[in-house]
């Protein structure tokens, strides 16, 4: 290697992100939308140093392409490439074709690159980058990123090989092989958990063309059918729970006026949640929100003539293999009856009983609600019942359904429990539609084979004592509760009526400290979702969740049904509701045989009414024992206190006893 040559690469070396504190630095987690996912790669030509020529479209017939940057002159790119050689290996015998690009054009970089080939055994084509035309291509920003394409060229991962070499470390084995387990799911036709990520190597400098490539004119198949597939087509298709469909060019170009509309309103996809900051990857595992840039590119190409493009450029089909988004279920259980749905008006909750006859606890690893008239039905939750137990005596929430939220999946390990003998109890809320039907909604369950190792609940944040005023556009109410400790949440799911305007979950630490878990700046009673975290959250010892809910209950809101009343708590749409669901797990060896909470627990539970997290005087059956409990004479008592206080009162009673005893014992004596 001559000198110019080590000054390069001495320079390329000293280059190295500094973006972290620390002087170690490993993979981290990009916003998937801003690193190009689920974008088509134009097609483009190069010549392999073997004196070759192709291009991406040669790779169609393969069921992927990894394009793997590795610099012959980087350090870390060099560790990964025995690695990257026999993942080629491998994946080849399943149909996955690689191609190698060295993006570092210096003196003598041919010779280098050739020698890496054959130390390594590469059966791909290998590129030399000459001018950067590759790397500024897709965009490439170190020497150690690989791309993954489908055989549509729509990229579906870019990062690291895995996690086993970064700057400053080395380890004896990955932790993650982040394109092994990309591979995997797009193989088995699954989603890839994680898309983007920064991979630490050798940076790239392409000044201000340091983005993906992506130039073309929007079409339909090139672009558009990549974001209604993305964010539209689970729903609407057919069977799907939409109105229509959005699935062709057809459907596209026909509907585009009430695309325009609703994308230019915010109304749709149905996500309400408050953006990340800038920068900072979405905590949600099902964020639904339109990017920025994909909301731009469907706007102008619907303003610019809805043009088709090229057939061939479109994306690979959603295979769907059942009619159950989360396969086929192991126990179907529908409603003991077919609901009548009359065409006008307002109906009532519809409660419905259906007793299981599992004659052992089943762990429920997947759960998805299906109503046979879904443009009929505005949400459903199961609950669950314990044998032996009243039907207000329930074990939390087993599903839900409202549209776009249907099903929900556990990951290995975790599930929610169904004792043996329960009961399932659908609450049905049907909204008439102009056209009188029937309704006979169904639940599957698929059970997890081994018994998990964490176990999911589902806790409400209520509070029941709820008094709107009358033409009042934000009134604020709260709720609170207690968390147990070693609890970790999932998700979320906040739940109010057609007043409802504004929604916030926050942590409170028990030295007061806040922390905003969820915000719903814009709550919309039709899409009540569940918000889950991509990684569940450790909630400290001794903290609390706090409910806040905004209330429009003026002439303001079109969905009012009387501005003029006062507005209580209720079952009805026209009523109202602060509930915060907060799905949580928990290890199965600390948790109770089942969902029911200890002795003391049941009896907070029972004496807190309005669901709040803490009791006052007037929820005490014997009011006169307050002061026992309330400790710090706040008004209130916590579930802390509560044990407390039974642990006095235990103690008084002993005392009282043992003085009853004594004193028993001194008139016997004077006898």
């Amino acid at each position: 290697m001559n000198f110019l040559k080590i000054v390069a690469s001495a320079t390329l070396v000293s280059s190295f992100s500094l973006q972290a504190s620390s002087p170690r630095q490993g993979p981290r987690a990009l916003d998937p939308h801003d690193q190009g996912i689920g974008r088509r790669i134009p097609c483009v030509s190069y010549k392999s140093i073997a004196g070759k020529s192709g291009k991406l479209s040669d790779f169609r017939s393969k069921k992927a392409l990894v394009v793997a940057f590795t610099g012959a002159s980087c350090p870390i790119s060099k560790r990964f490439a025995p690695t990257l050689a026999s993942l080629e290996k491998e994946y080849a015998k399943k149909d996955v074709a690689f191609l190698f690009i060295d993006p570092i054009d210096l003196d003598g970089a041919q010779d280098d690159l050739r020698a890496l080939v054959a130390s390594n055994g590469f059966s791909g084509h290998a590129v030399l980058d000459e001018g950067e035309v590759l790397s500024r291509h897709f965009g490439a920003v170190t020497t150690t990123e690989v791309f993954l394409l489908d055989a549509a060229q729509t990229l579906i991962y870019r990062g690291p090989v895995s996690d086993q070499y970064g700057i400053g470390y080395q380890l004896d084995a990955p932790r993650r092989q982040y394109l092994r387990e990309a591979l995997d799911a797009h193989l088995a036709d699954k989603p890839i958990a994680v898309q983007a990520l920064w991979a630490p190597g050798c940076e790239l400098d392409h000044g201000a063309k340091n983005i993906p490539a992506f130039e073309e004119t929007s079409t339909y198949h090139n672009r558009i059918s990549r974001i209604l597939q993305a964010h539209c087509v689970e729903c609407h298709r057919k069977g799907g729970v939409a109105p229509f469909s959005l699935t062709s060019y057809a459907d596209a170009k026909a509907n585009a006026g009430m695309i325009r509309k609703v994308v230019n309103d915010g109304i749709m996809p149905p996500w309400f949640a408050a953006p990340s900051p800038s920068g900072q990857p979405s905590p949600w595992a099902n964020d639904r929100s339109l990017p920025a840039a994909d909301k731009t590119d469907l706007l102008s190409w619907i303003r610019n003539g809805k043009p088709e493009g090229n057939p061939a450029e479109a994306p690979i089909a959603i295979p769907r293999k059942s009619e159950w988004s989360i396969g086929e279920p192991d126990v179907v259980i529908p409603l003991p009856r077919e609901v009548p749905v009359r065409a006008t008006g307002q109906m009532p909750y519809v409660y419905l009983r259906v007793k299981t006859d599992f004659g052992e606890d089943r762990w429920v690893e997947a759960a998805e609600v299906r109503p046979t008239a879904p443009e009929a039905v505005h949400h459903v939750i199961v609950f669950v019942t314990e044998q032996g137990k009243s039907g207000r005596d329930q074990s939390g929430s087993l599903a839900s359904y409202v549209p776009g939220n249907t099903f929900v999946e556990f990951p290995p390990g975790v599930a929610k429990k169904l004792p043996a003998g329960a009961t399932l109890l659908f609450q049905m809320h049907y909204t008439p539609t102009g056209i009188a039907t029937s309704d006979r909604t169904r639940i599957g369950l698929r059970f997890a084979k081994e018994k998990p190792s964490r176990i999911v609940r589902t806790l409400p944040v209520a509070n029941r004592r709820l008094r709107i005023p009358a033409n009042e556009p934000n009134h604020v109410e709260t709720a609170t509760r207690q968390i147990p400790a070693g609890t970790v949440v999932r998700a979320f799911m906040p739940h109010m009526h057609l007043r409802g305007k504004a929604f916030k979950y926050e942590l409170v630490s028990r030295n007061g400290q806040r922390e905003t878990l969820l915000d719903v700046p814009r709550y919309d009673f039709n899409w009540q979702l569940r918000y889950e975290l991509k990684e569940p959250k450790h909630l400290p010892e001794g903290s609390r969740i706090e409910v806040t809910g905004v209330f429009d209950n003026s002439s303001g809101n079109p969905a009012n049904p009387d501005p003029d009343r006062i507005v209580r708590w209720g079952d009805q749409s026209d009523e109202e509701m602060l509930i915060g669901y907060v799905e949580c797990e928990a290890s199965l060896s600390d948790s109770p045989t089942s969902n029911r909470p200890s002795d003391r627990e049941d009896l907070f539970d029972k004496l807190d009414r309005n669901g709040d997290g803490f009791l006052t005087r007037d929820e005490f059956n014997r009011p006169a024992l307050f002061p026992i409990f309330d400790e710090d004479a706040d008004g209130k008592v916590t579930r802390a206190e509560g044990v407390a206080g039974l642990i006095k009162l235990k103690k008084k009673s002993e005392d009282l006893k043992r003085g009853r005893k004594a004193l028993q014992g001194l008139l016997d004596s004077f006898r």
